[in-house]
């Protein structure tokens, strides 16, 4: 995708951090929690690969939409949010068209851990 998106944290969450909620490995879900990223370029994706074979071979980008198999992968697996590690600065997550998200900018930079 060319577009950032927030990450959309559900409100059943109930550790914040700087007032925000704090995500965890399982904010993977397609459109729920990860939102569309403006236009797909890869020709993995099969509405690109279509598109580009109805344009003749020329390269034509469809609407964005992740497709998440398997969770997040972080460093922060020593901060447990309900369940499950943390997400930070470190996390990334794949997506099926062979995409990788990662979070550019987390939205908090302190958190204290009693």
């Amino acid at each position: 995708g060319l577009t950032p998106t927030p990450l959309a944290v559900l409100p059943d969450r109930t550790v914040t951090a700087e007032s925000m909620l704090v995500g965890n490995i399982t904010d993977m879900i397609s459109l729920v929690n990860i939102h569309a990223f403006g236009m797909c370029s890869t020709i993995a994706n099969p509405e690109v690969k279509a598109a580009t074979a109805a344009a003749d071979g020329v390269l034509t980008p469809q609407k964005c939409i992740p497709v998440i198999i398997d969770p997040w992968l972080t460093e922060a697996v020593d901060v447990i949010v309900q369940d499950g590690p943390a997400l930070d600065e470190s996390s990334t997550i794949m997506c099926m068209w062979r995409g990788t998200i990662h979070i550019e900018e987390p939205g908090n930079s302190t958190v204290m851990v009693p």
